[in-house]
């Protein structure tokens, strides 16, 4: 259990890592074709527009929830493409080309529910992989004495 877990934080480590370094890499290799100027505009525009959508997209969702409140059913879809729309919004306001792609892959509702479909099949393998010890009960009959 503790290697499992610190393969994670390895992993984990590397992720926050690389991350800034490929968006480093990605800004400067778009800012030598395109130029600073139009690479620094890129990076705003890519925020407000992605926010804009994450926000249009927010509202839909918490409106389908509404509905499904309406029905009295739970609208756990609309919770976690809620949750899903939060993180997109936020890959989007940290500036690079990398975690805006990724913004708005979950912005788009046929990419969002891949991802949530991903995530969810791995849970559930996860939590069927358990160990699981088998057992039975016997009772001990004493005689009446």
């Amino acid at each position: 259990m503790q290697i499992h877990l610190k393969r994670q934080m390895n992993a984990i480590f590397l992720f926050i890592i690389s991350i800034p370094l490929i968006e480093i890499y990605l800004m400067i290799k778009v800012g030598g074709v395109v130029g600073a100027f139009n690479t620094i505009f890129l990076i705003f525009f890519t925020a407000i527009t992605g926010v804009y959508f994450a926000k249009l997209a927010g509202l839909n969702a918490i409106r389908s929830g509404v509905g499904q409140l309406m029905k009295n059913e739970m609208p756990v879809y609309e919770i976690i493409s809620g949750a899903a729309l939060a993180f997109a919004a936020l890959l989007l306001i940290i500036p690079g080309f990398l975690t805006d792609l990724f913004g708005f892959l979950l912005i788009l509702p046929i990419t969002r529910k891949l991802f949530i479909k991903s995530i969810s099949s791995n849970l559930e393998k996860k939590k069927n992989n358990e160990d699981i010890i088998e057992g039975s009960i016997e009772e001990d009959k004493k005689e009446d004495e």
